[in-house]
């Protein structure tokens, strides 16, 4: 994510789509909420991501999830189940019962509180659907919520600048290398 608020991280078990097998995975809850997974802490390899403002119905957890088996270590008070609007869910498993409800009361604050900013030319709040492309500011203290931000800039910036010089390099490569490409049939 570029620039953006991490609301909350940490390890969770995911279970797979396909087979129902559990994987960790390092995830991120951002302000915009996106929920993203990662096979590292590092966030260099992103496997999933979900928009939770759009696609989210409900978040349960503990002994509300029915029909779900939680990892062999993990007892049922651990689990999460995210609903989703295609009619799938999502189901995490966290490392203790505190930790599931912690991530449970945010992932429901992430999808059901728009961002209000300030519009002092009609000295009133407008509700702001966020996405990726604003800015946010926040300042600790002026209300309710989270007042610790972390800001992380996106992995995946400047990839194209990358690819770019690739392209670059091959191309005045293969124009230096043209001229002895001719050479075998010059002695043929």
């Amino acid at each position: 994510m570029r620039d953006m608020a991490l609301l909350r991280s940490g390890w969770l078990w995911r279970q797979t789509s396909v087979l129902k097998r559990w994987k960790l995975n390092w995830c991120d809850l951002w302000i915009d909420g996106s929920l993203c997974f990662y096979k590292t802490d590092s966030r260099r390899d992103l496997e999933h991501r979900i928009g939770l403002k759009v696609s989210c119905i409900d978040v349960r957890s503990g002994l509300e999830c029915g029909g779900v088996t939680p990892p062999e270590t993990n007892p049922r008070e651990n689990l999460i189940m995210v609903h989703l609007r295609d009619g799938s869910t999502l189901n995490l498993c966290a490392n203790s019962e505190d930790e599931s409800i912690a991530w449970k009361l945010m992932l429901l604050d992430t999808r059901r509180n728009p961002m209000f900013t300030y519009d002092p030319y009609d000295d009133s709040y407008q509700a702001v659907p966020l996405n990726n492309y604003h800015t946010v500011y926040i300042t600790p203290g002026a209300g309710p919520g989270t007042h610790q931000v972390v800001v992380q800039r996106d992995p995946f910036d400047g990839m194209l600048e990358n690819i770019a010089l690739g392209i670059l390099t091959g191309m005045a490569a293969g124009a230096a290398m043209r001229s002895f490409l001719w050479m075998p049939f010059f002695f043929c």
